[in-house]
Order: C-alpha cells, then sequence, then structure tokens
C-alpha cells in the first residue's frame, strides 16, 4: 500500500495542544505559540490546549499530563528548551513520557535546518513521539525553526500520523 492510500480517511480536524517552554515569554510576548495555534487553525484544526510554562522539568510534566487529561488532543506541539544549556530539559522531560519515539522526526528536522543554518543545526534535539493517544512534537523555540517543523514536517504528515495512532 503507498502513502497516498495511507492518507486516505486520514482525520481532518485534529485537536492541537501548544506548550511553549520558557522563563523569558508569557502569553502576551509568545511569538512561536502564537504561530503555531494561528497556524493549526489556517490549516483547519482545533486548538484544544495553550500555556506558557517555565523551563522545568516537572511542571513541563505536570502541564504535559494535564493536557492530554484535560483536553484530550491528538497532538501536543512544544516550542523551546530543545537546546544544550542547562536551563533546556524540555526533552528531559518529555522522553520519559514517550511510549514509542518518532525517530526521524529529528534527523528530518535536523536535515532541513542544516539547509537553513548550516552547521548550527547541530545545536537542535528536536524530537517526537507517542504518549498514549496524543503525538508530541518538541521543537526549539525560535519562530523560524516552528514554521519550518510545522510546514515542512508536522503539517503535511498530522492527519496520516493520527490515523494511525488511533488505530492501534
Amino acid at each position: 500500500m503507498g502513502v497516498a492510500e495511507h492518507k486516505k480517511n486520514t482525520p481532518g480536524r485534529i485537536r492541537i495542544g501548544v506548550i511553549s517552554v520558557s522563563t523569558t515569554r508569557s502569553e502576551e510576548n509568545d511569538e512561536s505559540g502564537g504561530w503555531i495555534k494561528k497556524k493549526a487553525t489556517k490549516e483547519g484544526h482545533d486548538v484544544v490546549f495553550y500555556q506558557v510554562v517555565p523551563d522545568d522539568v516537572y511542571k513541563i510534566v505536570e502541564t504535559i499530563r494535564k493536557a492530554i487529561n484535560d483536553s484530550n488532543p491528538h497532538a501536543l506541539l512544544l516550542t523551546g528548551g530543545t537546546g544544550i544549556s542547562g536551563k533546556d530539559v524540555t526533552i528531559e522531560a518529555v522522553r520519559p513520557l514517550f511510549e514509542k519515539e518518532l525517530s526521524a522526526f529529528g534527523p528530518l528536522f535536523c536535515q532541513l535546518s542544516f539547509e537553513e543554518i548550516d552547521s548550527a543545526a547541530i545545536l537542535s534535539r528536536a524530537t517526537a513521539g507517542v504518549i498514549g493517544k496524543t503525538l508530541v512534537f518538541c521543537m526549539p523555540g525560535s519562530l523560524k525553526a516552528c514554521e519550518l517543523a510545522c510546514k515542512d514536517l508536522i503539517f503535511p504528515e498530522i492527519g496520516h500520523l493520527v490515523k494511525h495512532v488511533l488505530e492501534g
């Protein structure tokens, strides 16, 4: 069965949650999270959860669990905290929660980033996986990185991915 066949009968409206990880941003000045919400809506999806959370492992985990339990999103898109500084703990918070990892997301994102920002792409630890019946994508906090991940990887495949997650 080809890709086109797999993409048939995918859910049209996806429930999406957005979590911005930052100690410096708020909902009022969260450019990346705000853009993701607008893009999701423009794509015809429903944004069912949005929150800015500080760079703290426990608060990130708590917010993910709250989003999944209260809003039942098909996908959670996290932005921020994926770098290599001491305060960047999104990956450490999220990866232990994954039941399955989408191991191609990080390398594909890095390849696309390399085309735009050259060797600085090595700094990214973007990752994705599945928690229960929810897809979780962790991407850098910059607006350009979010645009790249969402436009080139996440939104073109989200219906297809949700279909597979819901089948199991």
